[in-house]
This record gives structure tokens, sequence and C-alpha cells, in this order.
């Protein structure tokens, strides 16, 4: 072969494999980020339109509720408080819930479908949320309906246990579920209740972690984090908890949940809540709860708080080094829940009567 023809061959050979490694590659990007710049662009929007921490005082000045539903008409609250009465801060709460549970359901409908489903799992914590508190409210006697939040994919389910007449309804109507086979064991006696909502937990956080782990590049990079970060929140709140109440080791280590990044061994061995606070010092989670540790004796509601905060700011990093990417529905659900717990937080005060600096000072201090 002569030399000139060898040189073309090798040069289209080159050409040729460039040419295909460009068409994967851009390919590649187009699969990876295409797909959120239009769900990524309507969520930006609706962030814009969140209520600023302003708009919220100005809400607790309403003195009424129908003032303060009036005060809503120009946000996306209003399809869901159309109908409700404007004089019951209860049918005000469960409206502002819908929204709530409006927004996960859209996420699911305008993501990639690659991760859509992780919002329909994301519903489910609110699920076993309703299922521990109404089985909780019928063991110690309070009426259950009061407890059930109108938000998950179980919601039908939820309000037909809290209105059955016996323990067994409620066997029945689980059937088929996750969680059916806690409950038996509840009504058995092989559980207690601290055990039975430890397994529902467990069960929806696997869950949670799997579908997380099942993703691929960015998108389990982020899931991932998310997951395990809720589930240290959820793991050190209990160990405060327990510490604060004086519980050894030995009974708190069987309702944590497993998966979190942070290994809690050494808080769990100490024998008083300053002394967790100190042991967490040196964990990733340490200067969030020291800006707040003074207020975490008198309430551990505080570091819960802080440490959803945590979490929204991570996930904010996230999306800032990710751009398109399902970071930024996560950073605007976050958001949404942390505004709509405002909201009804808003509604019932009000409708306590109680006056507008204190339900200010209440809000400020439930988000401190």
């Amino acid at each position: 072969m002569p030399l000139d023809s060898a040189v073309t061959a090798i040069l289209d050979t080159t050409l040729g494999v460039v040419f295909t490694w460009l068409t994967w590659k851009t390919g590649k990007i187009l699969y990876r980020y295409t797909p959120y710049a239009y769900p990524n662009a309507r969520i930006s929007a609706m962030e814009a339109k969140l209520l600023t921490d302003q708009r919220i005082n100005e809400l607790a000045e309403s003195r009424t509720l129908q003032n303060f539903v009036a005060n809503l008409e120009d946000t996306d609250y209003v399809p869901h408080l159309a109908a409700v009465s404007l004089d019951d801060p209860v049918e005000i709460e469960k409206a502002l819930e819908r929204a709530l549970a409006s927004t996960y359901l859209l996420m699911e409908e305008i993501l990639p479908k690659r991760v859509s489903g992780f919002f329909r799992v994301l519903l489910e914590e609110w699920d076993v949320r309703n299922i521990s508190n109404v089985i909780k409210a019928k063991y110690m006697g309070e009426v259950a309906s009061d407890y059930v939040i109108e938000i998950g994919l179980m919601v039908p389910k939820i309000k037909a246990m809290a209105e059955a007449k016996t323990m067994e309804e409620i066997l029945v109507i689980l059937e088929g579920t996750p969680y059916g086979e806690y409950y038996q064991k509840l009504l058995l006696g092989e559980l207690d209740l601290g055990g039975f909502e430890t397994l529902v937990y467990r069960t929806y956080y696997r869950k949670l972690l799997d579908y997380a782990l099942s993703r691929k590049d960015e998108e389990k990079i982020i899931l991932e984090e998310f997951v395990r970060t809720k589930i240290d929140i959820r793991n050190i709140v209990t160990v405060l908890r327990a510490k604060k109440a004086g519980l050894p080791a030995e009974t708190v280590r069987g309702h944590l949940i497993p998966g979190g990044k942070v290994k809690l061994e050494s808080v769990l061995n100490v024998d008083n809540l300053e002394m967790a606070l100190a042991e967490l010092d040196s964990t990733r989670y340490g200067r969030v709860l020291r800006d707040v540790r003074e207020e975490i004796g008198k309430n551990i509601g505080i570091a819960e708080n802080a440490l959803n905060d945590y979490l929204i700011s991570r996930m904010r990093e996230l999306a800032r080094f990710y751009p398109l990417s399902v970071a930024t529905p996560i950073v605007y659900i976050l958001e949404k829940e942390k505004e709509v717990r405002k909201l009804r937080t808003l509604a019932k005060l009000i409708g306590d009567g109680m006056p507008p600096e204190k339900i200010k000072a209440r809000i400020g201090g439930e988000e401190a």
C-alpha cells in the first residue's frame, strides 16, 4: 500500500473513532442534562413564589382565619383553600397538606422518569408517619383522626384505620402493605409501640436508599447524599431525645435506622444530653448543632429544625454544582415542606386567638 494511502486510512480511522466518541459523549450529555431543562426552569419560577419571612410575619398579623385565607389569595394555595370553612383551622390545615401533596405529585409528573419515582417513594414517608401516629393514638385512647395528615399514597387506608372500631380491623386494612406483618406482631405482643414504629421507618428508609443507590452518576450522588443525611437527622434526634430522657444505650440502639453516614456509638455511650452534643461536635453536624446548643436543652425540636436547614443548604450546594439535576426539585420540596409547616402553625395559632407578636415569636423559635 502506498504511503499516502496508508496515512489517509489511518486519518480516516482516527477521525471515525473521534467522531464516534464525540457522538457518544454528546448523546450522554443530552441524556443526562436535557430532560432537566424544562422542569428545573419551571421549579425555579415556583421557588421565586415561596413566601418570604416578611410575608410570613404579615400573615401572622391576620388575627382571624378569614383574613389569613384572604391574605393567601395570590399564592398557589388558593385552589386548595377554595372550599374550606373559614372558621375551622383543622380544615385549613388539611387544605395546606393537600397543597403539599400536590407538589410531590407535580415533581413525579414533570421530572425525568429515571428519577420521578423517587418523589413517589418520598410520599410514603407520610404514610409511615400517619400509620405510626394513628396506631399510637389508638393505643393511648385518643381521637386518631386528629393525627391524620392528608399527604401520602395511603390516605384512604389511613382514614379507615382512624375510624376502625377495633384494633383487629386495622390488621385487615394493612393487609397486603409492607407494614401489616409488623402490626400483627404488635397485636400479638411480640413488639411494643416503639419497636413497631422503628420497623416501619426502617422499611421506608431501606426502600428510599435502595432507590438512590440504583441510580447512576450525579443522580446517585445527590439522592444518596439526601437519603443518608435524612437518616442521620432522624438518628441524631432520636439519640438526643433519649439522652435528655436518661435512657441507656442498649434501649436506644435498637431504634436507630441503618444507612446513615455518622457513627453514633460514642454518642450512645455518654451519660447525658450535654455530653452527647459534645460527642457530635466532631461530626459533619457539629457546627450546626453548636450554633443552637443552648436552646436544644429546652427543646430538642430546635436541633431537628437546625439539622433540616442543614439538609436544605447541603442540597443547595449540590444544585449549584449540578444545576441541571435532581438537586433542584429536592431543594424545592424541602422548602415547600418548611413553608407548609409554618402556615399550618399560623392557622392553628390564629384559630386559638393568640396575639400576633406571640405568633411571630413562636414561628421564629420553631425555625431557629
